[in-house]
């Protein structure tokens, strides 16, 4: 056992880790924690390797996947760049996902956007679009947009994910 009183501190910021990808910490007991990136995620099994922002649903042959359906309540989230906070980080396999499930996430769009939009999946695999309101179904969105697209090019966006 080791009593600390005081504070441990880095001699510089982000120069030190406590475990390591192979080596954890079994529990830590504290009063807050800041991170300096913006999502929850969770790693599931994908069917394959996707780049960060793509938009996933639940299915196929794995846990998740890509879909062409659009407005499809399945969606699952945006696979993340770097999580805040990753669950399931024991999980192991050839298509380990970390998906955006809350949080600021980069996210593939197919323009026009404006700020504030609701996303929905589109029929462009991996990609979000804006809601059209007669076509919605309950479950079938992925955020809302932070930024705008003038054009209809496919442009990587903040959104913002949550269950709304």
């Amino acid at each position: 056992n080791v009593t600390v009183t005081g504070y441990i501190m880095p001699s510089a910021n982000v120069t030190y880790d406590i475990g390591s990808g192979t080596t954890w910490w079994r529990t830590f007991y504290g009063i807050s924690t800041q991170a300096k990136y913006a999502d929850l995620a969770e790693n599931y099994s994908g069917d394959a390797d996707y780049d960060a922002g793509t938009v996933l649903i639940f299915g196929g042959d794995s846990e998740v996947t890509t879909t062409t359906v659009d407005h499809d309540p399945r969606v699952a989230g945006i696979v993340s760049t770097n999580p805040a906070h990753l669950m399931n980080g024991g999980l192991t396999g050839p298509n380990v996902v970390k998906l955006g499930l809350t949080g600021r996430l980069p996210c593939k769009v197919k323009g026009p956007v404006s700020k504030g939009d609701v996303l929905v999946t589109s029929n462009i695999r991996g990609v979000a679009r804006p809601i059209t309101n007669s076509k919605f179904i309950p479950g079938c969105v992925v955020g809302k947009a932070l930024e705008e697209i003038s054009t209809d090019e496919i442009k990587t966006i903040e959104v913002v994910v949550g269950r709304f």
